[in-house]
């Protein structure tokens, strides 16, 4: 424990030792009935959990996964994610610009996280998966090298994002000015490309 670096990083920052919480699993676990432990979370699973409008903010998630929890509005102020993998859960409404950005790794898979903001976020190598991203801000976020494999991007918001070498080709419901965001060796698919031309105001017949 005493080589987590996480540990040492927030032991540094209060007075109390953190709460220290490895390999447990967490099943169906209602938040707002059983208070959650503010702490440092490693290799932690937790299933079918119920975390809306939870502050979980100043914790640390490493190497845990999420399936099929609701975490939306959950509060997030310098809460930490490396290595945390969201799968099938309802993310609605959570502002992760507010995470720490040490270490931030994480990845979603069949998730709804309409409304949600990574604002100014550094996201390299982000995973992205048949998840539902309505209204979702990606302003100034750094995004290189990301997947978006079958996602739905309508009214999500990119200005002065880097998009350099990400990957749409899948995605659909985009709109974004490529001369307001970087987006050098991104790849898009032909059916879509309309996604980037909006600003224009053109009409496109035919089949792309």
């Amino acid at each position: 424990m005493t080589n987590n670096p996480w540990y040492v990083n927030v032991n540094n920052c209060n007075h109390m030792e953190p709460e220290y919480i490895e390999r447990q699993v967490f099943d169906k676990t209602d938040f707002s009935v059983s208070p959650f432990k503010k702490g440092i979370y490693e290799q932690c699973v937790f299933n079918n959990c119920l975390f809306p409008e939870t502050d979980i903010s100043g914790s640390v998630f490493s190497a845990c996964k999420f399936t099929g929890c609701n975490m939306s509005m959950a509060k997030l102020v310098k809460t930490a994610f490396t290595d945390v993998a969201f799968k099938d859960c309802k993310l609605l409404g959570m502002q992760f610009t507010y995470c720490s950005d040490f270490a931030l790794s994480f990845s979603f898979d069949n998730c709804m996280l309409g409304y949600a903001s990574f604002h100014k976020l550094k996201m390299k190598k982000t995973l992205f998966k048949r998840s539902i991203l309505r209204d979702v801000d990606f302003t100034e976020a750094n995004l290189t090298s990301t997947v978006f494999d079958d996602c739905d991007f309508t009214d999500a918001k990119f200005e002065h994002t880097v998009l350099e070498k990400a990957d749409f080709r899948t995605s659909y419901n985009y709109s974004f000015d490529p001369e307001k965001n970087q987006i050098k060796k991104a790849k898009f698919s032909l059916a879509n490309i309309i996604g980037l031309l909006t600003k224009y105001d053109i009409e496109i017949e035919g089949a792309l």
